[in-house]
């Protein structure tokens, strides 16, 4: 996911609020009154459930990282290091959950994330490039094919 997804379509003058940018040592070290203060920073999602689960995501991430050396270490060992590469023809056949992004998702929660379904496990395994879910058609599927 790209860190200026939402913020960045809604306040640009807000960015300097945004002290902590995405560095989950800084995100895992919030104070109560620094999530007090996120919750009326109009530049994010104003919601304290996910504004917790951001600092506890941030201490999972980290745990995580020092046991496997890595995110991208943990991550890749669900594939033994290969991409998937499907081989779709049409959106639709595309799924928005694989028996992956179900193991993916239930072993963060193990590990002590939250907001962290197997829905949007997916969606990242599909952005980091684990998935290759390119349709056939497209152009990007046969060059990911050979890479």
């Amino acid at each position: 996911m790209h860190k200026y997804s939402i913020q960045h379509d809604r306040c640009q003058p807000c960015r300097p609020h945004l002290k902590y940018d995405f560095d989950p040592c800084q995100v895992a070290t919030m104070s109560e009154a620094a999530i007090a203060k996120a919750m009326i920073n109009p530049a994010i999602v104003r919601n304290r459930l996910k504004i917790r689960a951001t600092v506890t995501n941030a201490r999972a991430f980290l745990r995580l990282q020092e046991k496997h050396e890595s995110f991208d270490a943990f991550i890749w060992a669900f594939t033994e290091g290969r991409v998937i590469h499907n081989h779709w023809r049409t959106a639709d056949a595309v799924p928005v959950t694989t028996v992956l992004s179900d193991t993916v998702s239930k072993t963060m929660k193990k590990a002590g994330f939250s907001f962290a379904g197997s829905t949007i496990c997916y969606s990242f395994l599909q952005a980091a490039g684990v998935v290759n879910d390119h349709l056939v058609s497209c152009f990007r599927h046969k060059e990911l094919m050979v890479s």
